[in-house]
């Protein structure tokens, strides 16, 4: 599934990125877990929560993972769930035609798929871990193109520099996001009702299958994207998610744009953990 048609624009030669995770004042630990990955067909790279660094002979990946589970499951869950990412997206590099759309598709869906098996293994097999569960989005760049795959109520946005605009690429995995899609509620009504938080599908746990959604987007200099967990969207309307990435007016752009969308989402709502991760093109 394309999002957008490829752009005529020159291949964009670079990514920034910044990620901020926070536990929040209500949580008693954080549950949440976020990824840089670089790779190539010689080695594989973990990167730092903020960095800067050349597309044209490696490609990248960024993950966010929410968990869910009792006593220290959930932060168990989200972790496993993205350092699976570390050993299984890298050995598509050398797969022959790997950035067509069927491929990173197939790619996509048997990471998600092989994530799952091994959260359902490990919850059979140790108490402590039985029930857990997590989310994943994942967003995948390769020059021109970002890959994405999604299961769960954390989100991808991309804010394309052409348009302006908030351009939401996932949908939550719950019934009440297929009431707001479906018109029936709006977003406003969306954010208060009380199973909003309530997952239809998920990594891990008693879900037999996973069935993620994936697509991609072409991508240009000067085009953000978002990855968070639902606590940042708690108290952050897409609104508001835009004037904090692409402030107008006499606002001053700069700085750590995840550090600001954590603080802006803590200061209004706070009652979970909160993560961003915020990837920018540049040229």
């Amino acid at each position: 599934m394309a999002i957008n048609p490829p752009s005529s624009a020159p291949t964009a030669r670079g990514l920034k990125w910044h990620g901020l995770t926070e536990r929040g004042p209500v949580r008693p630990n954080n549950e949440d877990a976020f990824l840089g990955l670089k790779f190539d067909a010689r080695e594989v790279q973990l990167l730092g929560k903020i960095g800067e660094a050349r597309l044209a002979h490696a490609e990248f990946a960024f993950a966010v993972s929410d968990g869910m589970g009792g006593a220290m499951a959930g932060e168990y869950a989200s972790r496993i769930t993205v350092d699976k990412i570390t050993t299984l997206l890298p050995k598509s590099f050398h797969q022959p035609r790997r950035q067509t759309e069927a491929a990173a598709t197939q790619i996509l869906t048997e990471l998600f798929r092989q994530v799952h098996r091994a959260l359902r293994y490990l919850g059979s097999c140790y108490d402590e871990c039985a029930q857990m569960e997590a989310t994943l989005s994942l967003c995948w760049f390769t020059p021109g193109r970002m890959y994405f795959g999604h299961v769960g109520d954390s989100r991808i946005y991309h804010f394309p520099r052409r348009t302006g605009a908030i351009q939401p690429l996932t949908e939550d995995d719950t019934h009440v996001g297929w009431l707001f899609r479906q018109g029936r509620i709006n977003e406003r009504e969306a954010r208060a009702h009380p199973r909003r938080k309530v997952l239809q599908k998920a990594l891990g746990g008693n879900n037999q299958f996973v069935d993620p959604q994936v697509g991609w987007v072409a991508h240009e200099p000067g085009d953000l994207f978002l990855i968070c967990t639902d606590g940042l969207v708690e108290g952050l309307y897409d609104h508001a998610l835009l004037e904090l990435l692409r402030p107008t007016g006499s606002a001053a752009r700069g700085g750590n744009p995840a550090h600001r969308l954590v603080e802006a989402a803590l200061a209004r709502d706070g009652r979970d953990n909160i993560t961003a991760l915020v990837i920018e093109v540049v040229d």
